[in-house]
């Protein structure tokens, strides 16, 4: 099954929503090229793929597994992936190792968030998609609409997912376009815009044949190539002219055997799209007479024996019109036939996909002057093979494993490729006392690997010009065995070329979720995966009997291994941790840990969720916000203990689009601020709001976000008034040059300003007025720094010892700045989208001691000093807060929800109580579903599908996805003071706790932390004696 010719091999995934039915349309391709495999009467109800016992109780899928295929000449590597998005990251692995995509769309249901989320996806990892459009029986059966009908519900379902498909390319063609204009010439020539992918075409076009129409339950499908062959042999016209006419506005005028267009009709009364006359209607004529109650089936036989078709009669004898239906369709139509013939036609082998994927897969390097040239040379040379898919012997092997999954040892198989036997029984550590195997899910690109061969292992971290300092990235490890997968299935094989889908034993103690496989030190990594969500589930675990302590850390170990998403942490408390997507990833986690890895009960806490603490700002005039850094009376001052420093902090409220590209921007960050952008390399930057690959810069490309996102707010008040909006952008001008640090981890969403050099300096103190070293790292500076006065007083005699000192006691300001960030006030969960400003004032040291031993025991006595400023500087920011209206900001999820008329109310009732704030409503066009998009509160969303599918009975659906921060408007001190207000909620000692202040208790109980709150309720007196009656 593993082919050598590289041309004969094709590597897709199949990517859709949940429930669009890609495990049914995998069982029919696996039924009619899967080599006896699964019997075709059994395609769509076993579900091969789905081979887990979890997968097959909750009918979905849970992970992604590839099958081997044969389809004429080609090789066809096969991998199904999950829909629901709590299993989002085995699409990135599914992803990352294909070169096309089957996109899947329901017909009745449409485009939902999870297609536009595998379509990003597919965009990302530069795959080449083709459409399958699914379940059009049900237009016929279910919703019974006419031919015209739903040929206008297909028509706007290809331009949903064309005009999805057309917003990432015009990102990216804008983006390519602003890069050449901001580049040393300033101008685009010709020999640039040919690199320039212009959005000049839909991607997906059915007279192209990348468009397939099926139903996967039915086992029938077709593509235009099929009915444009058969009516061109009747007409004797040509195919390919009758390919382009079978989709759009082109008629058949019936008088002058033409194909004419919308002009050509105008005297024509009942004319219709040629491809509602010549492909929906005789579909809709076999469907309408096999389903006749009287069991008319003369148009069934009238099919069998135009198109010889090879039914057998005990079938057609069937009592059920529905199975004979689907005999004769699947005959008729074969569903495996059409997609792979469209799959083999549309979709490049591997040669040609790498070629075109190398910048995503192994993007170019910006490298310094001073590096080895032979290295440099060398890992061109490994990437260039990539980019070539070299498969001869010669050629460096190079390999990606995408994520580590176990496999019971009972299953390997135990002969090898030539019979002999295989001992599977011993673990990859020798210990053999392990029922879990982990294989590698990899694919060659480039190279020749064998069973037994030594190879290099390389973190995403490894730089081969590094040398000796990044020994611990890479490791060498020997291959035991290869195996072809086939759905839970594997076949020993000695070795496979590049271009083919592996599993490979013996890197299990070598890999933890993914890693680059080269023959060779002198390779650059893979770049990483790009995953959809972030695993924001957590809860803290512990085994039933303390003893076994030792069995769950061991099965954590091996639960980080074997699943690419989950987190395992221990907190600060000293709890594990575990951290998935969702409730349906936890719940499968829990299990596999009890029943898997660790084999020991295990007690479960409440879900953890997280907040942020953040002030009351008013978003609709973002120049009021800025005031408080400007005005000298809002202010908090605290002094350390010694008495030498005098700590003033002011707060502001940061504009919310700054706060959330700090946010989404914490790895780029990471590494311009840690230095590495001025290293070996620069990795491309991922746009978050759309996933297109950005070749620019990662500094230029945040400073632009940045500015952007300023531009919002300035573009607003300029609106209504342009002389507080030219105010802002001239305060934002100055306070880009003034960023010191950002927080919590260097890296958050808070800044710390440099003080005002203007401020005016008491004759006895000293400003420490800090470096405004971030603006300097992002290239905010001009070019130029900013004219910062050194500490100084109106004295002209400036002790150096104490300039020395308030020189070191900057980063103890930058720490306490760090910690309060870390930790706020109000439950001490990190603080969110604020700016500070520390202004400490050091003062000399009133003791002046003579003899060299008083000098010593003073030095002694003040050597805490920095340690005091840093405290007093984390206390001051977190009073800051509290005296400016502080507000619990929680995390939110995008809640997308399908159900019928008759259970809106009830879905309703439901969103009520989980405090869900309803977006749109609206009905899908020709069917009786309605579409509803909230928000709910991810502390409100823990058992909310159990609830919702207990309150209508199972009729409606939902999907969460984490969207955004978003701050409780109450004020969780709030005490009524008005006389409306103690009307309305009576005094301060019956008003109950709202719900902000009760999201804080509940955090803070959590902690340890003390809560205000009666320990008593209802006293009664105790009773020491029975009672006697």
């Amino acid at each position: 099954m593993v082919d050598s010719n590289v041309h004969n091999v094709r590597n897709i995934c199949i990517l859709a929503h949940v429930d669009h039915g890609k495990t049914t349309l995998a069982d029919h391709l696996i039924a009619g090229t899967g080599g006896g495999l699964l019997h075709p009467k059994m395609a769509g109800k076993l579900r091969f793929m789905d081979f887990l016992d979890e997968e097959q109780r909750r009918a979905i899928t849970m992970k992604s597994s590839s099958i081997a295929l044969k389809f004429r000449d080609c090789s066809i590597n096969l991998i199904d992936s999950p829909g629901h998005m709590d299993f989002c990251s085995e699409v990135s692995t599914a992803a990352r190792l294909s070169d096309g995509a089957l996109v899947l769309v329901d017909a009745v249901e449409g485009v939902h968030i999870q297609t536009h989320a595998v379509l990003r996806q597919a965009w990302i990892e530069k795959l080449t998609p083709c459409l399958v459009l699914n379940k059009l029986d049900r237009l016929i059966s279910e919703l019974e609409l006419t031919p015209m009908e739903a040929y206008t519900r297909l028509l706007r379902i290809v331009h949903e997912v064309n005009g999805i498909m057309s917003g990432y390319k015009s990102e990216k063609y804008l983006s390519d376009v602003d890069s050449m204009l901001a580049s040393q010439s300033g101008e685009v020539g010709d020999e640039n815009l040919e690199f320039v992918e212009d959005d000049e075409e839909d991607t997906f076009q059915p007279q192209k044949g990348n468009v397939a129409f099926v139903c996967a339950l039915d086992g029938w499908g077709f593509t235009i190539n099929e009915f444009s062959e058969f009516y061109a042999s009747k007409f004797g016209a040509s195919s390919s002219a009758l390919r382009k006419a079978l989709w759009g506005p082109r008629y058949f005028d019936p008088k002058s055997k033409m194909i004419v267009g919308k002009k050509g009709i105008e005297g024509l009364s009942k004319a219709r799209p040629m491809f509602v006359q010549f492909v929906l209607e005789p579909l809709w004529q076999v469907y309408q007479s096999a389903m006749k109650p009287d069991g008319g089936k003369g148009l069934l036989d009238k099919v069998i024996k135009s198109f010889n078709l090879n039914v057998p009669q005990r079938e057609l004898q069937n009592k059920d019109p529905k199975l004979v239906l689907q005999s004769v369709m699947s005959r008729w139509l074969p569903l495996s036939d059409s997609v792979m013939s469209m799959v083999v036609r549309c979709m490049p082998d591997p040669m040609a996909a790498q070629s075109f994927r190398i910048s995503r897969l192994l993007p170019k390097r910006l490298l310094q002057d001073e590096v080895d040239s032979v290295v440099v040379e060398e890992a061109e040379l490994v990437r260039k093979s990539v980019e070539l898919c070299d498969s001869t012997p010669e050629a460096p092997c190079v390999a990606f494993v995408s994520k580590m999954f176990a496999v019971p040892t009972k299953l390997l198989p135990r002969r090898g490729p030539n019979g002999e036997s295989l001992e599977n029984y011993v673990d990859e550590d020798g210990s053999g006392d392990s029922d879990e195997c982990f294989l590698a899910f990899a694919r060659i690109f480039s190279g020749v690997l064998c069973s037994g061969q030594k190879v290099f292992v390389l973190s995403a971290l490894y730089d081969p010009l590094k040398g000796d300092s990044v020994q611990k990235h890479v490791q060498e490890a020997e291959l035991q065995s290869l195996y072809l997968m086939m759905g839970q299935g594997l076949v020993p094989v000695t070795s496979v070329n590049a271009g083919n889908v592996v599993a490979i034993r013996g890197l299990g103690q070598h890999i933890l979720k993914s890693a680059t496989l080269s023959s060779t030190r002198n390779c650059w990594p893979f770049a990483s995966m790009a995953f959809q969500v972030a695993p924001t589930l957590r809860v803290a675990i512990e085994p039933s009997d303390p003893a076994d302590i030792g069995a769950l850390m061991k099965g954590l170990r091996l639960l980080n291994r074997a699943d690419p998403f989950v987190g395992v942490t221990v907190s600060s408390r000293g709890e594990h941790v575990l951290a998935a997507a969702g409730e349906v990833h936890l719940e499968r986690c829990i299990k596999d840990l009890k029943e898997r890895f660790a084999k020991v009960n295990i007690e479960v806490s409440p879900p953890l969720v997280s907040y942020r603490e953040s002030i009351e700002g008013d978003a609709s005039n973002p120049v009021d916000n800025l005031r408080t850094l400007t005005s000298s009376s809002d202010y908090f001052e605290k002094l350390t203990p010694n008495g030498r420093c005098v700590v003033r902090v002011q707060v502001t409220k940061l504009p919310a689009a700054v706060t959330k590209v700090l946010d989404e921007s914490t790895e780029t960050l990471a590494d311009i601020i840690g230095g590495k952008h001025g290293q070996t390399k620069v990795d491309l930057p991922l746009a978050q709001g759309t996933g297109v690959l950005l070749d620019e810069n990662p500094i230029e490309a945040f400073k632009k976000r940045l500015m952007d996102a300023l531009e919002i707010d300035i573009s607003m008040l300029s609106e209504n008034d342009k002389d507080r909006a030219e105010k802002y952008r001239i305060k934002w001008q100055k306070l880009l040059k003034r960023f010191w640090a950002f927080g919590p981890g260097q890296v958050g969403p808070n800044i710390l300003f440099t003080p005002d050099p203007k401020i005016e300096i008491d004759d006895s103190s000293f400003l420490i007025v800090g470096s405004p070293q971030v603006s300097e790292r992002l290239g905010l500076l001009d070019g130029c720094s900013e004219d910062h006065p050194p500490a100084s007083t109106s004295s002209e005699i400036i002790s150096e010892e104490l300039r020395l000192e308030a020189e070191t006691l900057q980063n103890s300001i930058v720490s306490g700045f760090q910690l309060a960030t870390s930790a706020g006030p109000l439950c001490d969960e990190p603080m969110w989208g604020l700016g500070f400003v520390v202004e400490a004032h050091i003062s000399p040291s009133t003791e002046q001691p003579d003899d060299p031993e008083s000098k010593h025991q003073n030095l002694e006595q003040h050597g805490i000093f920095p340690g005091q400023v840093m405290a007093t500087v984390k206390d001051a920011c977190r009073a800051v807060v509290l005296q400016n209206k502080p507000r619990i900001v929680e995390a939110m999820y995008f809640c997308e929800l399908n159900t019928r008329t008759e259970h809106l109310g009830r879905m309703y009732g439901v969103l009520n109580k989980r405090r869900a704030r309803v977006l749109k409503e609206e009905m899908q066009e020709g069917s009786p579903l309605f579409t509803v998009q909230a928000y709910v509160p991810v502390s409100e969303s823990f058992g909310f599908a159990d609830d919702l599918r207990r309150e209508t009975s199972g009729g409606a659906s939902a999907l969460l996805v984490l969207s955004h921060w978003e701050a409780l408007p109450e004020d969780p001190f709030f005490v009524p003071k008005t006389e409306e207000e103690i009307e309305e909620f009576g005094d301060g000692s019956s008003v109950l706790h709202n719900t902000a202040r009760k999201l804080i208790d509940s955090v803070r109980r959590r902690k340890g932390l003390p809560v205000e709150e009666k320990v008593v309720q209802h006293a009664n007196k105790q009773r020491t004696r029975a009672r006697k009656v």
